[in-house]
């Protein structure tokens, strides 16, 4: 069997790692992503250079490689119809069309959405269409802290909040002004009341019909210790040995797997074509669970620890999900604890920079029981590698059965490698533990706002 992998990232480097296990796997890259490049060419497959949010471009790619199955994971080649494309040429293809990736790519119609199927979960929110609205939206809520953000992709990066990212109402404002100011057609600001929670996300595989759940995962979206600095794409991320976190109750798992549901069974309702994975982010509060967004592939770093557990034949499951027979028992998971460590350029998140050489001994980090996931890097000699952009450079992964066991190992790994940097609180049980203390019922951070919710 021939299988393509649309992207570079080091989610794509995971996947890549299951899916040239169990066929021949070729991939279409914007940079040669050293993991994806290896996979492929171990797997009697290849790769090729080109821009993977050119729907032709990718289904010309899949039909000279006469590939027979395709995972398109990536938002931007998601939201620019790569998965209509294949489809429409007959190559089977997970992940949702353009349609069904709205998800994602349109954060008004999610929250829409999500106010028919789960209006208990939904934060309470304004929309501003213009910059003129952002100072009404933002004094609807009164005193109460917001959070505010693009309705578009940001790649992880575009919500700001009121506390850690904004000091004032009046900065929230600002902000908002400043994200239709870059001249984006079509272009709405959401404002949302600030949850006061602790974040979790499920990265739920589905056929769109059945879903099947895995563990819960934690995210680390700031650049520095103790969630200092600039918000990120993710500085590591971690699961359990069960389904729930430390913080977490089997009710608020259970709650968030149930809102999962009703969300792609209303799109199907639309005739949104989705498969895949949907990524959920949530609060959860001493009142339940909040939905902070939906995305409509895996993770990036999340995605590395589903693969890191998932013990069976990923080319297996896309067959499954391609013929709507998905079942629990194609996503086969160790009950393990899993880390996922990113080692990032020293200016990733804080400021345009020069690329950086490090040097990494992959098959000593994998002798140690690591997986190596590169992402933005390339190899630039026989152990050396250099970074592209300022992005994050490459992760590493790891399960064992306890949490402790798997940050140790993965720590351990991380300290080899120089000039990159990390954040050494990833995994660590007491951050997870005194993140309870955001589930403390109390009263509302602000007044009652002005109006209610409006989409």
């Amino acid at each position: 069997m021939r299988t393509l992998i649309v992207g570079h990232g080091g989610r794509e480097s995971a996947l890549a790692c299951r899916m040239a296990e169990h066929s021949e796997l070729h991939a279409l890259l914007g940079h040669e992503n050293p993991s994806i490049v290896r996979h492929a060419a171990e797997s009697g497959g290849g790769h090729a250079l080109g821009d993977v949010c050119d729907p032709r471009a990718v289904a010309a790619f899949a039909r000279e490689r006469e590939i027979d199955l395709a995972m398109v994971s990536a938002d931007e080649p998601l939201a620019a119809g790569v998965v209509d494309a294949l489809r429409a040429q007959g190559t089977a293809t997970v992940g949702p069309t353009r349609a069904g990736a709205e998800i994602e790519w349109n954060k008004a119609f999610a929250r829409s959405l999500l106010t028919e199927v789960a209006p208990e979960a939904s934060p309470l929110l304004r929309v501003a269409r213009d910059a003129g609205e952002v100072a009404e939206g933002i004094a609807a809520f009164g005193s109460m802290p917001v959070v505010v953000k693009p309705s578009g992709l940001t790649g992880g990066k575009g919500v700001k909040v009121m506390g850690p990212h904004l000091a004032s109402h009046e900065e929230a404002r600002a902000y908002g002004v400043s994200l239709f100011e870059r001249g984006r057609a079509d272009e709405t600001v959401l404002i949302e009341e600030k949850i006061v929670g602790a974040e979790f996300t499920i990265q739920a595989v589905s056929d769109g019909r059945t879903v099947v759940f895995p563990p819960s995962t934690y995210d680390y979206p700031f650049r520095y210790d103790g969630d200092e600095g600039p918000g990120t794409g993710g500085m590591g991320s971690l699961s359990m040995p069960g389904a729930t976190l430390p913080f977490m109750t089997t009710a608020h798992y259970e709650q968030a797997c149930s809102i999962i549901e009703r969300v792609i069974a209303r799109l199907a309702e639309q005739g949104r074509h989705f498969s895949g994975v949907m990524n959920s982010g949530f609060f959860a509060t001493a009142d339940g669970v909040k939905v902070i967004e939906f995305n409509a592939r895996f993770g990036d770093p999340e995605c590395m620890n589903i693969m890191s557990l998932f013990n069976g034949s990923w080319p297996h499951v896309m067959e499954r999900i391609c013929a709507g027979a998905l079942s629990a028992e194609d996503v086969p998971l160790r009950k393990e604890a899993s880390v996922v460590l990113y080692l990032v350029s020293p200016d990733y998140a804080l400021r345009a920079g020069p690329a950086y050489d490090f040097t990494l001994d992959r098959e000593q980090i994998e002798a140690a029981g690591s997986h190596v996931f590169f992402s933005s890097a390339v190899q630039s000699g026989e152990g050396t590698y250099r970074t592209v952009g300022t992005s994050r450079a490459v992760a590493l992964a790891t399960t064992a059965p306890t949490l402790e066991e798997a940050r140790a190992r993965v720590v351990q790994s991380a300290l080899t490698i120089p000039v990159l940097e990390w954040r050494r609180d990833v995994g660590d049980e007491g951050y997870l533990n005194g993140l309870r203390a955001l589930l403390a019922p109390g009263p509302p951070a602000g007044g009652e706002p002005l109006l209610p919710n409006a989409v």
